[in-house]
């Protein structure tokens, strides 16, 4: 029998869960910029006073929203490289088109890319310290180690902080279609993938 998630906890998931669906839905109705965290607060159901109990500032509300869409973001560029393990190449350019795809469909990223950061949003994204750019290069090192154990792990870090900063810099200013962008990319990079993943 699985352990049971004590009540305060599962309540807190919940209730994060319910006020970060309740900002995407919004997002496809309004920009960022227009959006208030009363908005939200009133489309999950809950006071301005809960909301700001759990996040305590719009920034943090946005860090939290781009941390979880992140995690979706991975999960699906995890997907591309199982898909195609046996061509690291065509792993990594699945995994970046995939990524710059999804990136391209969420409102928070457009607003992202349309604003002039007085928000806060971009820099949010692009610290290099702060959890995002961070946390995506640990994730995508993880997966790369587990599909290829035997390789250089640092080698395979390098790779994953390239790769990283590489996509959120197309994300925030694509020059092409996410297909044309990880092909490009595939070929500058291809003879070092080759040399470390034995492509």
């Amino acid at each position: 029998m699985a352990p049971r998630v004590p009540y305060a906890e599962a309540a807190k998931v919940l209730l994060r869960d319910t006020l970060l669906n309740a900002a995407s839905d919004l997002l496809r109705e309004k920009s960022w910029q227009d959006l208030k965290m009363g908005d939200i607060a009133t489309a999950a159901g809950v006071s301005r006073q809960t909301l700001y109990k759990e996040f305590r500032s719009r920034q943090l509300f946005a860090e939290a929203y781009i941390l979880r869409e992140t995690e979706v973001f991975l999960a699906a560029v995890e997907e591309a490289i199982v898909a195609h393990v046996a061509e690291p190449r065509e792993a990594l350019a699945a995994a970046l088109e995939v990524f710059l795809t999804a990136a391209a469909e969420e409102p928070l990223i457009k607003a992202i890319v349309a604003g002039d950061d007085s928000d806060g949003l971009l820099s949010t994204v692009t610290n290099h310290a702060g959890p995002i750019l961070h946390g995506s290069t640990v994730r995508l090192t993880e997966m790369l180690v587990k599909q290829w154990p035997d390789t250089d792990h640092e080698a395979l870090n390098r790779i994953s902080r390239y790769l990283v900063r590489l996509a959120v810099s197309y994300a925030a200013s694509p020059d092409g279609t996410p297909a044309e962008i990880a092909r490009e990319t595939v070929t500058v990079l291809g003879p070092y993938l080759d040399e470390v993943l034995g492509g």
